[in-house]
């Protein structure tokens, strides 16, 4: 054997370049032709084929070798090769005249025309491409893969004739397994061994997916060196897509000591990757055609393709089945986010998708454990080992100790899928799988022992191939592609669910912004007409009084008017309210004993709760600018009657007269859009406002679907334009004589007001707090006879002071400006509530109601 370029020993087998060692074997010769036919190598063997010896040819051009009606030939199926790993096949050709016939082979190497020859098989089956026919119709009838596995190996082996014929399936770390096998009696079988990933080195499965045949026809015999060894850059000659191509010497070490004599192998590719290979062995040299060696070729092919369709179906059944899954995760989800942190229901949502044994759920940095697991806190350390991963994209493994030692540490847990649900911060769904212990049987020790022999340091490939047992501890059962595919589409679905949920959080605080926006302007504008109104109620009760005694009586009557006014607006906001009572409200809210300048006129009717709202804006603005600008502000009066017509519209109709002269007004305020746009706007009904001279005209549409008859009880007998006179305040009399009373209000003025006006009911002494804790002090020092709370105190609520005080016997009562819905607790439900602000009137009623008080 000439030496090689390099030493190979167990240093360097797994880098040893195969395709690069120089020589070939004996049965054939190996030309390397220039674009322009010139003869650039050729094997030492060139005179065992041509009447010229290696030296007569290296240099010249091809026409010293063959004929012109060869060289055509040649040309003519080089002209076919479509890419670097093709290869063209002539057979029964003479390259010469009156040379022997010669099956010839033809690629491209690196801008080499690499022509390889070698004796045309007299024997050479005819029918190859009837059998393969024949043999791919039986592979259709497999029923299961088992099944087509051992056809495949069969048919095989009918078409080589090979003792041995094992169709040998690799996993994902390189090793193998024989899966099928098909041999002539009497020489073992080697069906369920495993081989090591070492047994073909990476090189070599790579070398496999180019180059789909490998023959080696004689362990024994000589290689053949191709010269010159070396080009002009000193490298040898690329033989990836030879097929003469000379065995590594570790290879033919390897062969020797399974006593095999030839070998050939097919590429089963699935998918593009290297799925496994028909591997036969024979057990004296052997060489079958070229012809036949083609046909056994294209049967690998077709096996691959057959082969590819089956797991593609079943993947794809699968994976149909897990989309359906999908889908409803999906769609539960959606309905109810609290899902995602559910283990238990998430791996019995997945489980059918992806059998796991356990589940681990991350979400904003809280974990939800199920099954088997990691401890919540391994469960910890293995997301923030996890988020050393790319982001966005699945993990699988099923030893799990061998990539995060750190997280394994429970010991149940072997293999995981994770999951990832979102970007930043990093959330996952992670599937666990329990530790299977398996035992694996080898083709012997699959550990390399290293020897010592004439060349150094030489790997020693095993002379026993017994079977060797190995217990296989701290792996699952791993997660196959189809399951990760799986995994990847409910990744998808599950960032899905998510950003939907985000984006429908981010449109509901940008919806609450926007409401919070226009109740913080409406609020403004209607704060402001409270002030202004304040202010003429001030003037005009101060040149109205006669004393200041009637003076502050009148005041303080109005401003109660008001304050239940907007009470009105919100007390029946979710049920349908009388519009007549809507009405009534402003105006006495307004108008106080002049209420009955507001005259009504029209049938009991109730607006639904967006109408009764609309509407309540619209009329308050209506009668804020007439105490403003128009007759309630003068001696006038204002008109407002209604009627519904045969479709059961309501037309709407404001008058005001006796009142100063109207001009339109030079620009349009917040108040003027209201009248003009909210009743078209938001109830889809009209709205027009005409300034006439004796006073300003308004008419209004509501459509029926806004409109509804009024209950009976709230009908009343008697002229329907009247208003309910408020009757005059009568000075109350003293409910709180000689008691002590705390008063618990957070707003000074208000609680210096509050002060006066229990005093004047009778209060011997009044206390004031502002907080919590001060109140908590004074209960601590002073024995109250009766206390006042405002609910709320800023950041606190009052409730704790009540429970002191009801623990000790003293009776309380509630005061808010929140409206009745205080949200008291069950402690509290049955106590008395004040509606804000105090008036001597409002607090003497709900002290004449209060049980304490009148059981006194």
């Amino acid at each position: 054997m000439t030496d090689l370029p390099y030493r190979i020993d167990l240093t360097n087998c797994d880098q040893e370049q195969i395709h690069r060692l120089g020589q070939i074997q004996p049965f054939g010769f190996l030309l390397a032709l220039s674009r322009d036919w010139m003869v650039a190598r050729a094997s030492a063997n060139i005179d065992a084929f041509f009447p010229v010896t290696v030296e007569d040819v290296l240099g010249q051009h091809a026409s010293r070798l063959m004929s012109e009606d060869a060289i055509h030939r040649l040309r003519n199926r080089l002209a076919i090769l479509r890419g670097p790993d093709m290869v063209e096949r002539s057979f029964g050709l003479a390259l010469y005249e009156g040379g022997p016939l010669l099956d010839i082979a033809l690629h491209i190497s690196n801008d080499m025309i690499i022509v390889e020859g070698e004796p045309a098989q007299d024997a050479a089956a005819s029918d190859s491409t009837m059998s393969i026919r024949t043999t791919v119709a039986r592979l259709d009838q497999a029923v299961s893969l088992d099944a087509f596995f051992r056809d495949g190996a069969r048919q095989a082996r009918a078409l080589t004739g090979f003792d041995r014929v094992m169709v040998y399936r690799f996993d994902e770390t390189g090793s193998g397994e024989v899966v099928a096998e098909a041999a002539r009696g009497g020489i073992g079988s080697f069906l369920g061994l495993h081989y090591p990933a070492s047994d073909i080195p990476a090189q070599a499965r790579a070398l496999y997916v180019r180059n789909l045949f490998r023959i080696i026809a004689d362990v024994d015999a000589e290689a053949v060196p191709i010269l010159p060894l070396l080009d002009a850059h000193g490298a040898p000659l690329d033989l990836s897509m030879s097929g003469l191509r000379s065995v590594s010497p570790i290879h033919i070490e390897y062969l020797r000591n399974m006593g095999v004599k030839a070998s050939l192998s097919i590429s089963i590719i699935v998918d593009g990757r290297l799925w496994g290979l028909f591997a036969c062995h024979h057990y004296a040299a052997r060489l079958p055609s070229l012809e036949r060696r083609t046909a056994a070729e294209l049967f690998g092919q077709m096996f691959s393709s057959r082969l590819e369709s089956r797991e593609r179906r079943i993947a794809m059944d699968y994976e149909t089945k897990a989309r359906q899954i999908a889908d409803r995760l999906l769609t539960s989800v959606a309905d109810n986010a609290s899902l995602l942190t559910d283990p238990t229901w998430l791996i019995d949502a997945l489980g059918d998708a992806i059998p796991a044994d356990g589940i681990g759920v991350w979400i904003n940095g809280r974990s939800a454990l199920s099954g088997i697991a990691p401890s919540p806190d391994g469960f910890a350390r293995l997301v923030k080992a996890l988020n050393r991963n790319a982001a966005g994209r699945i993990f699988a493994t099923d030893q799990l100790n061998a990539h995060y030692p750190e997280a394994a540490e429970d010991g149940h847990v072997a293999g995981l899928l994770a999951i990832p649900i979102s970007r930043s911060p990093r959330d996952y769904v992670v599937l666990f799988r329990q530790e299977i212990i398996t035992q694996v049987r080898w083709a012997g020790d699959p550990h390399k022992p290293i020897e010592y022999g004439p060349n150094g340091p030489r790997l020693t490939p095993r002379k026993s191939f017994e079977a060797w047992s190995e217990l296989v501890r701290d792996r699952s059962h791993p997660f196959t592609a189809a399951e990760r595919r799986v995994a990847e589409t409910i990744r998808v679905t599950l960032i899905e669910v998510v950003l939907r949920l985000a984006d429908e959080a981010n449109v509901q605080r940008q919806q609450a912004q926007e409401r919070q926006e226009l109740l913080i302007a409406e609020l403004n504008h209607r704060v402001r007409n409270i002030l202004s109104l304040i202010g003429g109620l001030i003037r005009k009760s101060r040149t109205a009084s006669a004393s200041q005694d009637d003076y502050v009586a009148q005041l303080e009557g109005r401003v109660h008017a008001l304050a239940r006014a907007h009470d009105q607006l919100t007390r029946d906001h979710w049920s349908p309210a009388p519009f007549r009572q809507l009405l009534q409200a402003e105006a006495a809210a307004y108008l106080g004993q002049d209420a009955d300048r507001l005259v009504t006129e029209g049938e009991d009717v109730v607006l639904q709760p967006q109408a009764f709202s609309t509407a309540s804006l619209v009329f308050h603005e209506l009668v804020t600018n007439s105490a403003k600008y128009g007759s309630l502000g003068a001696e006038g009066t204002v008109l407002v009657s209604w009627e519904r017509d045969d479709q059961g519209t309501l037309h709407v109709r404001w008058r005001e007269r006796d009142g100063p002269p109207v001009t339109p007004p030079t620009r349009q305020g917040f108040g003027t859009t209201l009248i003009r746009r909210s009743i078209p706007y938001d109830l889809g009904g009209t709205a027009e406002m005409r300034f006439a001279e004796s006073g300003l005209e308004a008419d209004f549409t509501i459509p029926p679907a806004f409109v509804g008859d009024a209950p009976p009880k709230t009908r009343k007998e008697g002229r329907p334009g009247g208003t309910e006179r408020p009757t005059q305040a009568r000075r109350p009399a003293r409910p709180l004589k000689d008691m002590r009373v705390l008063l618990v209000e957070d707003n000074l003025i208000i609680a210096m007001d509050g002060e006066d006006i229990l005093t004047q009911l009778g209060a011997a002494e009044v206390q004031i707090a502002a907080s919590v804790g001060e109140a908590l002090r004074l209960i601590g020092e002073t024995p109250f006879d009766f206390a006042v709370l405002d609910v709320n105190l800023g950041e606190e609520n009052s409730f704790p002071i009540a429970d002191r005080l009801l623990e000790r016997g003293t009776p309380v009562l509630f005061a808010t400006g929140y409206g009745e819905g205080i949200g008291q607790p069950e402690s509290h439900a049955g106590h008395a509530v004040l509606q804000k602000p105090y008036t001597i009137e409002s607090v003497a009623s709900a002290l004449g109601s209060h049980p304490a008080i009148t059981d006194g």
